[in-house]
């Protein structure tokens, strides 16, 4: 069995895998995690490796209370991964990113894809068939819109996530959300127009933690899943070790 761990700008997400199948999830801060691993293993005895991706820098208490275990692969910019990348600045390629794009080619073999992570920030990602990473784009992901709105204004509320009524928001409140979560949509749909209109074939994979609540206003060709990040770990870890 395999642990995968994401380190992410405010969350910790971990999996247990045997194989491909996911068998646990879970969630937890950072000051949680030490004690969080502890208990994943001690639930899950059979966990013979782990792999970690980190946005930023994973703890040293987090690393030594894993690797106590068992051995840890820490994805880097060193990493096989299964496509060829003409990203201009590689070694600033978020590591976030990297497993997400090897998730969607080996989960899409043959295909155009693009990966929406709408999470803290909202990256696009780009592999055409040919297995060419080509890079993407970055924006703000659905709370720090909410918060630039609050902290940057006199008077705006600082407002959490709610799916608009309408376009047209009749009150501040229904503006803010309409401003905030339409304009993203809207956003959203015009990347996918985009590679659409330019690409045959093209799988649209959308995750992160906003993508179950932003899922419902896509059409149902696009791929919807929360987990596809620790699930490319999974994948990217067993391409390693047949590479």
């Amino acid at each position: 069995m395999l642990l995968a761990v994401d380190v992410g700008n405010t969350k910790i997400k971990a999996a247990v895998f045997k194989d491909d199948t996911l068998s646990d999830r879970f969630v937890f801060n950072a000051v949680e995690a030490v004690k969080a691993i502890e208990n994943i293993f001690a639930k899950h005895s059979k966990i013979t490796a782990a792999i970690l991706s980190s946005v930023g820098k994973a703890s040293p208490e987090l690393l030594y209370t894993i690797e106590k275990n068992v051995p840890v692969t820490i994805v880097d910019h060193q990493t096989p991964v299964p496509f060829k990348t003409s990203y201009a600045t590689p070694h600033t390629l978020g590591v976030d990113r990297i497993v997400l794009s090897a998730g969607a080619v080996l989960n899409h073999p043959a295909q155009n894809r693009l990966v929406i992570d709408a999470g803290t920030c909202i990256t696009y990602d780009f592999i055409d068939d040919k297995d060419n990473y080509y890079g993407g784009a970055i924006s703000p992901g659905i709370r720090l819109r909410y918060e630039a709105l609050h902290n940057f204004t006199a008077k705006l509320p600082l407002l959490t996530r709610e799916m608009p009524v309408s376009v047209t928001g009749n009150s501040t409140v229904e503006s803010i959300h309409s401003g905030v979560v339409n304009a993203l949509i809207f956003e959203i749909q015009g990347f996918i127009d985009y590679y659409e209109n330019k690409y045959d074939n093209l799988a649209v994979i959308l995750t992160g933690g906003d993508a179950e609540f932003l899922a419902v206003r896509f059409k149902n060709t696009i791929f919807a899943n929360s987990n596809f990040l620790l699930e490319s770990l999974n994948q990217l870890y067993l391409y390693t070790q047949n590479d």
